[in-house]
């Protein structure tokens, strides 16, 4: 949305990289690069920024920028009247960043645990994304970062400072509008979390579990029961699968319902549900046999777990309940 941003480099978690290339691919999104991060905050920053300096990193070396933007992504709505302003700011100092006055007291214990001395607030700013380097002074100091500050260190700007004594300039930001951001994130997120699908089986034991489930939950948040033969490709299923609903329960009387589980979640995949948030799929195994061990052994949980690991990188977080039921 953003004309004068050249390239966009998404720097994402090895496990979610195949699910951040779909939502590229299902969008359309021109200009991206994906990376793979590290294990903290400023080696997966350096992961980023060597696309543009090192070949060994990236198939395809893209054009050196003058300035480069660093942005997280918990704060998606960023003004694009922000991003100017930091890196005209960068452009003239070599390195910029928003604050933001603080809202909350900082202190400082003791070591026997009681107060030591708090900061007076009016003298402190809250350092906040987005912040703007010149290219060559933010590489630079990377470069030159010990393990410890690539491990332990979280402030960019004071690399910035530590390694190439280039001072940022603070561009001040107002103090409610990352307040209103979260909340309307807070909000959406609310919402997705609130729903349920219980899908279970036509017989009457598996069905009758399903629907105490449905009773006990259906005064706290918004549920759907339905019964089908999950062996059938079930139109009704595909329509709530379609919808915008991202936890399910799937409760089934089966001693191995791999395949089942399988189904479910191709069809959640062909489906137009986004995978940008977690799908939660919780498999109900209902035991009503009369013998009184568990009727799945340890060759199908390991099969459960393995299958689990393989859809988390979809995005599609499986877990399993074993219940005896008489």
């Amino acid at each position: 949305r953003i004309s004068w941003i050249s390239d966009i480099i998404v720097v994402v978690s090895p496990e979610n990289i195949e699910t951040m290339k779909s939502i590229i691919e299902k969008y359309g999104h021109k200009r991206v690069m994906i990376v793979k991060g590290g294990i903290t905050r400023h080696r997966s920053i350096f992961n980023g920024l060597k696309v543009f300096a090192e070949n060994e990193f990236s198939n395809r070396l893209l054009q050196k920028p003058e300035v480069v933007i660093i942005h997280d992504a918990v704060r998606p709505f960023v003004e694009e009247d922000i991003l100017s302003k930091v890196v005209m700011a960068a452009k003239e100092h070599g390195a910029a960043g928003v604050i933001r006055p603080l809202v909350s007291t900082v202190i400082a214990s003791a070591a026997d645990g009681c107060l030591d001395h708090s900061l007076e607030r009016a003298r402190y700013r809250a350092s906040e994304m987005p912040q703007a380097f010149l290219f060559d002074i933010i590489y630079e100091a990377y470069q030159q970062c010990t393990d410890y500050d690539l491990d332990y260190g979280t402030e960019c700007l004071h690399l910035a400072l530590k390694y190439c004594k280039t001072n940022a300039k603070l561009v001040e930001g107002t103090a409610d509008l990352w307040k209103v951001k979260a909340i309307i994130i807070s909000i959406f997120l609310y919402n997705l979390s609130q729903q349920v699908c219980i899908i279970t089986d036509v017989k009457e034991a598996v069905a009758q579990v399903g629907f105490l489930l449905h009773e006990s939950l259906k005064s706290q948040i918004k549920v759907e029961a339905v019964s089908v033969s999950l062996s059938k490709n079930d139109s009704h299923l595909q329509h709530i699968f379609s919808g915008q609903c991202y936890n399910f329960v799937c409760v089934n009387d089966k001693k191995y319902a791999i395949q089942e589980t399988q189904q479910l979640v191709d069809m959640l995949e062909e489906s137009n549900i986004p995978l940008l948030y977690p799908v939660v799929l919780i498999l109900v195994h209902l035991d009503i046999s009369e013998n009184i061990s568990f009727s799945i052994g340890m060759e199908e949980l390991t099969r459960i777990k393995t299958f689990a690991r393989e859809v988390k990188k979809k995005n599609i977080l499986v877990y399993g309940l074993l219940i005896q039921y008489k």
